[in-house]
Parts: C-alpha cells; sequence; structure tokens
C-alpha cells in the first residue's frame, strides 16, 4: 500500500534532493547485465545443460549437465556459485559464477571457480584419521566416526569435570556454518572459539561493532561519492568481491577513490588518491579526522 507524500518529501522529491519513494518499485534485487561477453545458460535449462566438452577439441564432445545454484565458502563472503553436474557419471565437471545472487552477480574471483581442485584433490580427507606415532611422524590410521566422536567427547567431558575449561579448544577453517556448536560450548563455560577470523578481520569487526554496533556493515559504495579505504584491497579477493564491484561502479559514476596503504597496490594504483603512510599512523589520521 502506497503512502500519501508528506509536505517536506515533496518538496524534497520535487528538488531533486532524494528520490521518490512512492512511485512502484521492482521488488527484484538488480542482477548481472546481460552482454554477449557474460551470458550464462538461461535457469529454465539448467535441469538440462548441453555444451561441447573443451578438452575434447577438435572433436564436437556433447557433454549433459545439471546446473546446481551453490555457494562458494573460501572466504566469508559466500558469493554464489553454479555446479556443473555431469549427467553422465554423477560429478562435478566445473563451478561457474551465478548471475542470479544478488552479492556476486556472477562475478567470481579466481577462488570460486578453483574450488574444483579441492573437490577433486587426491589429498582430500574423507574420513576421520588418528595418530599413531609420534607427533609429527605424519602416521596416520582410519577409524569410524562413532569412534572419533566417541574419543573427542569423552576428552571434553573429563576435562569439563576437572574444570579445566580454558584447556578446550574449538577451531574451524570459515566461521559462518558452526554457530551451534559454538553456542553449546560457550553454555558448558568454555571460551576457546578460534578460527580464520581471528587473524584475518577480527581487527576490523571489533571496530565496526564498537562503532556501528555491526558485524560487517556493507556500506552503499555503487552511490558513494568519496571513498576512502584503509589497507583494503580490492584485488585481495576475500569478501571483497561483491564491495569492489560496486566500488567500481561509484567511479564510473564520478565518485573518487582514495586508499591509504604503505604499499603501491594495484588497488592502490586504480586510485585518485594514494596516501603512503607509516605503517601505525592511519590511526593518527582518523583521529585528526574525528577531531
Amino acid at each position: 500500500m502506497t503512502k500519501s507524500h508528506t509536505f517536506i518529501e515533496k518538496i524534497a522529491e520535487k528538488l531533486g534532493l532524494i528520490p521518490d519513494l512512492h512511485k512502484e518499485r521492482d521488488a527484484v534485487l538488480p542482477r548481472m547485465t546481460q552482454t554477449d561477453l557474460n551470458k550464462f545458460p538461461p535457469m529454465e535449462k539448467w535441469d538440462h545443460w548441453e555444451e561441447y566438452e573443451a578438452k575434447s577439441w577438435p572433436k564436437k564432445d556433447k557433454k549433459a549437465y545439471t546446473i546446481v545454484p551453490t555457494t562458494c565458502f573460501n572466504c566469508e563472503s559466500a558469493c554464489g556459485l553454479t555446479a556443473y553436474i555431469e549427467k553422465e557419471s554423477g560429478s562435478i565437471r566445473k563451478f561457474e559464477g551465478n548471475p542470479f545472487h544478488p552479492g556476486s552477480r556472477g562475478r567470481n574471483c579466481a577462488k570460486g571457480p578453483a574450488t574444483i581442485n579441492q573437490i577433486t584433490d587426491p589429498d582430500r580427507i574423507l574420513y576421520p584419521l588418528k595418530r599413531v606415532g609420534e607427533r609429527g611422524e605424519g602416521k596416520w590410521e582410519r577409524i569410524s566416526w562413532e569412534e572419533a566422536l566417541d574419543t573427542v567427547s569423552a576428552r571434553i567431558r573429563k576435562a569439563l569435570q576437572e574444570g579445566r575449561n580454558n584447556e578446550i579448544a574449538y577451531h574451524v577453517g570459515r566461521p559462518g556454518h558452526e554457530g551451534y556448536a559454538n553456542r553449546v560450548l560457550q553454555a558448558w563455560g568454555v571460551d576457546g572459539h578460534n578460527s580464520h577470523t581471528n587473524i584475518c578481520s577480527s581487527g576490523a569487526r571489533f571496530g565496526y561493532a564498537i562503532t556501528y554496533g555491526h558485524d560487517r556493515p556493507s556500506p552503499d559504495h555503487a552511490n558513494a561519492k568519496f571513498i576512502l579505504l584503509i589497507s583494503a584491497h580490492l584485488e585481495s579477493g576475500h569478501y571483497f568481491n561483491p564491495h569492489a564491484q560496486r566500488i567500481i561502479e561509484s567511479k564510473m559514476k564520478g565518485g573518487k577513490l582514495a586508499t591509504m596503504d604503505p604499499r603501491l597496490s594495484n588497488t592502490a594504483s586504480m586510485s585518485d588518491y594514494w596516501m603512503p603512510t607509516y605503517p601505525g599512523t592511519e590511526a593518527a589520521v582518523l583521529l585528526a579526522m574525528a577531531k
């Protein structure tokens, strides 16, 4: 239901100070623009998609696939991917971007398609292993999931009963999917959660928390007129892929980009302003701005 205009809104809209907030808007999020260079298989053909096998050239070896949407978890951006599952073998042939994902919009960094290397890695661990030799010898034996869970849970229980809560450590490679397990450990009085984030983005996220009250907010980069990056690089992947797209959109609209970094990174070289600071002096600049 459309709300009536207020007097101030009518004036602001006519002066162009704000957009028309009461016109009909498309509820669908903006997707990737289709051009000749970035066409994707139409969704109505995802159940059965055919294309030629590149490795069979010059022969025309047609392969049939089912395309399944999934998510990249090589960083916490969680960009959209599509898995091409070969119908004949049932195996994943490759990963490509998902043009219908509202964050990445079909554009992925190299880590997205490279996920296939993790799927097919001959050294990938597929079942629990228990060390049988001395630490560092690299000697392991396969055990069942039941034995692994019983062994770990018994040691955790013994430590809790003896009041050694802080001797329990819980490590995950990428946080984001283990929230329930972490809450259980906290309920037991265990403060031993550890992850990649502890040595990666924890400093920035703490700053966000005490400044904004949010965990890793996403500013409206695409419509920003001036963007200041402090040692944050578009080319370095991580969860900057969706941000990088929109920062470039801002530059295409005339927005200015400033990068504060000791090194001339790829991002700094693309910026309108590069400020090569001495490491550790960035805080002084921010304090001066706040003053």
